[in-house]
Formats: C-alpha cells, sequence, structure tokens
C-alpha cells in the first residue's frame, strides 16, 4: 500500500517510516500517527471525526480547504473503514 489505510497519509512521507505491529516491525498498512503496537491510536473515532482531523492537519500545512476537502473524499475505500464503516 502507498498510503495509510485509515487516514489516506502517503506512507514514504511518514517520519517514523509507519506504524508498527504487536511484534514491533512495521505495518504495511498503517502511518505512525493511526497505528502502534498493533493497535490504532484513536480506536474510537469515526470515519468523519478522521475526515475532519485530516482536513484540519491539512490546512495547518497550509493546503486550501477545498483541496484539503477533496483529499479526503477517497477516505470511505480505504481498508480501516471498509472494515469498520461505523467505528
Amino acid at each position: 500500500m502507498s498510503q495509510c489505510q485509515s487516514c489516506g497519509m502517503p506512507l514514504a512521507k511518514d517520519p517514523e517510516g509507519g506504524g508498527t505491529e504487536a511484534d514491533g516491525s512495521r505495518s504495511p498498512l498503517y502511518c505512525s500517527h493511526c497505528y502502534r503496537s498493533g493497535h490504532f491510536t484513536l480506536p474510537d473515532i469515526t470515519m468523519e471525526q478522521m475526515r475532519e482531523r485530516v482536513i484540519a492537519q491539512l490546512t495547518h500545512l497550509h493546503f486550501p480547504l477545498p483541496l484539503a476537502q477533496l483529499m479526503t473524499r477517497h477516505l470511505p475505500k480505504l481498508e480501516r473503514w471498509k472494515i469498520r464503516p461505523n467505528v
């Protein structure tokens, strides 16, 4: 996967090289912001809350709001949200 399957961040941009599994190995699916030691860092976040969080981070990084909103339209297609759509 080339992007985090929770937030959509390109995994190549993760300063920590990706999330970690319980055994300490790198997760092939999730970034370090979303997944550590085999668990989601925000296990109860909803997809809409994640979308709002990503938009806030992108605008903080000086992305125009319309572009940030456009960049989050694919979240429902990511693995985390296919598996657990309401969480």
